[in-house]
């Protein structure tokens, strides 16, 4: 069954924002991502949870851990599709 919840676009932007941040410490960074991979993919589990959270957390996961692809906006677009996705209100008068 799928979440009804769809979370705060500011918190997505922000999570892929804390994603990217390895790139700040170069040596650093590709080793700190190792710990942030699962970190990240827990929290977009439970974020956004059912399908969108099951195939976004594996995804999510690794693209944190291979180099060079941190730049994907996971989060965001995560957000966007469950934004789609999401069954319309109709104003009836």
């Amino acid at each position: 069954m799928e979440k009804k919840y769809t979370p705060s676009l500011w918190i997505c932007i922000l999570m892929d924002l804390l994603g990217c941040a390895s790139y700040a410490v170069p040596v650093l960074g590709d080793v700190s991502d190792f710990i942030w991979a699962p970190i990240s993919a827990i929290i977009f589990y439970r974020m956004f949870g059912g399908t969108i959270g099951t195939f976004g957390s594996v995804f999510n996961f690794m693209e944190e851990l291979f180099p060079g692809t941190d730049f994907i906006p996971t989060f965001t677009l995560a957000w966007v599709l469950k934004r789609v996705r999401a069954p319309r209100r109709t104003v009836s008068i």
